[in-house]
């Protein structure tokens, strides 16, 4: 009818090996084995089902660790931005302080109480520069929609489109617009 192969097909992890060689557990299968060419078609059948249900098993875990390594991303994440002003709310606890300290003076003087203000004011400038938050403050420079929002224009000697007046200072956070400066630019005369 028809004849077996006696040449090893060493790509078939089922076909049976030549004679003399046996599987080690080097190689992937335990030394108390079998060869697989001594064992059954039903041996065989149980001895691929159990190598595929530890792959799937190994596949199984693999799974669960990339989804727990997501899981603990995601918690890292919600935490960086729950807690990303954290440093600078420490910053501005001693501008707090400061401010809370001058309220308690009994009888303040004008003079007290602007050096107190100008102190406190240096402290938030400090807290300000430990986090990267720099103020716009154009004044003479040439409109920027980026950085400045006009409230008006005036007839002015400057050149048009150049900034007059600051009504309020702008901030950047890390070259970002946090809120733009409001401004008053120069308009040609008529």
């Amino acid at each position: 009818m028809h004849e077996e192969s006696t040449a090893t097909d060493t790509t078939n992890p089922l076909a049976p090996e030549a004679p003399g060689q046996e599987k080690s557990a080097a190689a992937g299968g335990p030394a108390s084995e079998a060869p697989i060419a001594t064992l059954s078609l039903e041996e065989r059948l149980e001895t691929t089902e159990r190598a595929l249900e530890e792959t799937r098993d190994a596949w199984l875990r693999a799974q669960a660790e990339l989804e727990n390594t997501r899981r603990r991303a995601r918690e890292d994440v919600a935490k960086a931005a729950k807690f990303a002003v954290e440093r600078f709310a420490g910053d501005l606890l001693p501008v707090k302080d400061s401010l809370e300290a001058a309220l308690t003076v009994e009888a303040p003087t004008v003079e007290s109480l602007k050096s107190g203000a100008e102190l406190t004011l240096k402290q938030l400038a400090a807290a300000f520069e430990k986090s990267a938050l720099k103020e716009i403050d154009p004044l003479g420079d040439t409109f920027n929609p980026h950085f400045h929002q006009a409230i008006s224009a005036i007839e002015s000697e400057s050149e048009p489109n150049t900034v007059v007046s600051v009504l309020q200072k702008g901030y950047l956070l890390a070259e970002r617009v946090v809120r733009p400066a409001l401004v008053v630019v120069a308009k040609a005369k008529a």
